[in-house]
């Protein structure tokens, strides 16, 4: 499933190599969240925030998230374009993760991590199990975000494909 895909260089971070880590794979409309174990090896989709139009984006439910899942850090969707620059996509989400940065504080890390055709890739993999994408999208941007966490994850254990 990630065959292709543009791996970025591995930036160490500074989150504890315990502890749940949260992945936002971020969009106009919905925000995927995605979640690790304990042991931060695996990645399962968690949840789909809603951003209504011409409204802010659903910071308190994103906190809610982060401090009722006990989150050690956060692992923010960075989406490039396909040459690897940054649009107006990737400049929103940079300021998203410093707004999450600003809200959680010095105790918790946020970084970003290149979310390069996230949502395709599950698309396409849903399609080639089978199964229907119809009605899902809110199920599919937290898939987006479970692979973009897994991806994470893999590549700082040195695992990725």
């Amino acid at each position: 499933m990630l065959e292709g895909m543009n791996i970025p260089t591995f930036q160490r971070s500074n989150f504890p190599s315990r502890g749940r880590l949260l992945a936002v794979d971020w969009g106009q409309r919905r925000i995927g969240l995605a979640l690790s174990d304990e042991t931060q090896t695996l990645a399962q989709p968690l949840a789909t925030l809603t951003r209504r139009a011409g409204k802010r984006f659903p910071m308190a439910q994103l906190l809610e998230q982060i401090d009722r899942h006990q989150v050690v850090g956060i692992v923010v969707g960075l989406p490039l374009n396909e040459a690897g620059a940054e649009g107006d996509a990737a400049h929103a989400a940079r300021a998203l993760a410093d707004d999450i940065k600003r809200r959680v504080g010095p105790t918790r890390e946020v970084t970003l991590w290149d979310e390069r055709m996230t949502t395709a890739r599950v698309l396409a993999a849903v399609r080639e199990m089978g199964g229907s994408t119809r009605g899902r999208k809110a199920d599919l941007d937290a898939m987006a975000a479970a692979l973009l966490l897994q991806h994470y994850l893999d590549t700082r254990k040195g695992t990725a494909l």
